[in-house]
């Protein structure tokens, strides 16, 4: 596993040098949908810190096993009724991407941590039945927010081009002053790198291929 941190954190760099970034500038997170609750020490040997779930229900198992030893992420779907759930636990929610996640919030806002950080989710594709707010919406949507977001998020289209879809992320967070995007997995985050992205949300490149088998695609 370590050798998987290296390796992506090398792609990484060189993505970053054909962009003209610092790749200080990008920040890893293991999804770690897939690891098993008994396998998630082995992250820390490898010198992982930060890790991403997308079940409530595991974040909370996760947590009470290791802790502090890692800085948690929400990075799945956000229900609003979890809200309560993953407040105490969390840093920073990438997937803030409706209303009733945002009454949640507001009402719950008291069990967060100190310092935590949203990300909006927008589906820039505009897919149908996909998670996460119309562009068109976000600016309205960034006034409602409870607590100030610090970013953007999305997925791009399965098999598409993930250029395009980075590169319309990066230009609504340039137009709303925002500076962090949550965007790049395993299979395209040296684009999303070379288009901006600081955070990349990372499985099966770093976890190696009996875990990599299990991961379709990381949250």
């Amino acid at each position: 596993m370590r050798d998987g941190l290296t390796a992506a954190r090398e792609r990484i760099a060189a993505a970053a040098a054909r962009a003209g970034r610092d790749p200080g500038e990008v920040e890893i997170v293991a999804a770690t949908k897939y690891v098993a609750l008994e396998d998630m020490a082995a992250l820390s040997e490898a010198g992982i810190t930060r890790v991403g779930e997308n079940r409530a229900q595991d974040l909370q198992a996760k947590h009470e096993a290791y802790g502090d030893l890692f800085t948690w992420d929400f990075i799945g779907h956000l229900q609003s009724r979890k809200v309560p759930q993953i407040l105490p636990i969390v840093q920073r929610i990438h997937s803030v991407g409706s209303d009733s996640a945002l009454a949640r919030l507001e009402r719950h806002r008291d069990l967060a941590r100190p310092g935590l950080e949203i990300l909006v989710e927008v589906n820039v594709a505009r897919e149908e039945g996909k998670s996460g707010i119309d562009p068109d919406e976000l600016p309205g949507f960034l006034e409602r927010c409870p607590i100030a977001p610090v970013g953007l998020m999305t997925m791009p289209p399965l098999g598409g081009d993930s250029r395009r879809w980075f590169s319309a992320l990066r230009d609504l967070a340039e137009r709303h002053g925002l500076r962090h995007l949550s965007m790049g997995t395993t299979q395209d985050f040296e684009v999303a790198v070379e288009e901006g992205a600081t955070i990349v949300r990372l499985g099966s490149v770093l976890f190696g291929t009996e875990t990599g088998r299990n991961i379709a695609r990381e949250g």
